[in-house]
């Protein structure tokens, strides 16, 4: 889909609210993930709210049927699919889980922040510490599992994520790449005829982002806190959902507020 198509599936005033609540209902467990990996609360919320409406949708397709159909029967992706079935298995070994007992997305993604098997394996937390990781059903765990994610990620805290982009001409076009990693240097892009709205570090790399509103292409420069966002989904429409549901929950949030 367009940007602007994309936009309105997930910054709708139904989830702003229930990011609100979110918030509001696990900020101790919130709060005290930002200060052990430094990754805003605001964050770990808008991505359980995109990934799972938070907790509304966490898919309904058995895990093992899944894995062991995209593993064998979609040769495009098999050798990805055959890895995370291993490591599906490996992991519900090592937590106690009955492999068949376990729901989740058509491809495999399980609990409320949407894990692979392989990033449970690598990344879950047992936050709460009562010796077990559960995704499933323990929104400590989930909280402390994407905060770790992004952490060990490289999310840099107090640093700015993306900032909007205007264009004197069209010979931006070249720096438009696939690579989502920041690449491109302050000076290059003025060369390009590109200047950046709100100021950044002149030595910070970024990435020219393009995105299709309405009226035209929308110019944005991704730091390396949005490049972190695109290794939970490599989608720069999902990382740019994720990062301005964050904005819309972060204006209307106050500690301690009472949301219904």
């Amino acid at each position: 889909l367009p940007w602007y198509k994309y936009r309105p599936l997930f910054l709708d005033s139904e989830r702003i609210a229930a990011g609100l609540r979110f918030w509001e209902k696990h900020q101790h467990e919130l709060a005290r993930a930002e200060a052990e990996f430094g990754v805003p609360a605001g964050i770990i919320v808008a991505i359980i709210g995109v990934e799972t409406r938070y907790g509304e949708n966490t898919g309904k397709d058995r895990i093992m049927d899944a894995l062991a159909t995209l593993a064998f029967h979609y040769p495009k992706r098999s050798v990805f699919f055959r890895n995370e079935l291993e490591q599906f298995l490996l992991l519900t070994r090592e937590q106690g889980l009955d492999p068949l007992s376990l729901q989740g997305s058509y491809a495999g993604a399980m609990g409320l922040p949407q894990f692979m098997p392989s990033s449970f394996r690598n990344y879950a937390v047992d936050f709460d510490h009562d010796g077990r990781i559960d995704i499933w059903n323990n929104v400590t765990d989930a909280i402390g599992c994407v905060a770790n994610y992004f952490q060990r990620h490289g999310w840099e805290p107090h640093q700015p994520v993306v900032v909007p982009a205007r264009t004197t001409g069209k010979d931006y076009q070249s720096l438009l790449d696939g690579d989502m990693r920041p690449h491109v240097s302050v000076a290059e892009l003025a060369a390009h005829g590109i200047q950046q709205v709100v100021d950044i570090p002149v030595n910070a790399p970024v990435k020219l982002i393009s995105l299709q509103a309405e009226s035209g292409a929308e110019l944005w420069l991704g730091l390396n806190n949005f490049y972190v966002i695109t290794r939970y989904n490599r989608s720069p429409l999902y990382a740019m959902a994720v990062y301005q549901l964050y904005e819309e929950i972060v204006k209307h949030y106050q500690p301690g507020m009472s949301i219904h």
